[in-house]
């Protein structure tokens, strides 16, 4: 019963904002947090794949100086 319970925390999904929109026949968009790569795709869920895969680059260092949002508390 113990190791359910710990495969269960292990296999939490991770999860990100982006910003998506149709353009003509294409669906475009860019994670929320790193606005300067955007991606493509014939459908959504292809251009999801493709946001999927940039995450991955962006986050491994395969990308150097990636640039990002943040949020600066100032009061």
């Amino acid at each position: 019963m113990l190791d359910n319970k710990k495969n269960k925390k292990e296999r939490t999904m991770e999860t990100t904002k982006y910003v998506y929109w149709q353009d003509g026949d294409m669906w475009i968009g860019h994670l929320e947090e790193y606005p300067d790569y955007m991606s493509q795709g014939e459908t959504l869920e292809e251009l999801k794949e493709n946001l999927k895969d940039i995450y991955k680059d962006l986050t491994s260092g395969a990308i150097p100086c990636v640039r990002k949002i943040a949020e600066l508390e100032i009061a």
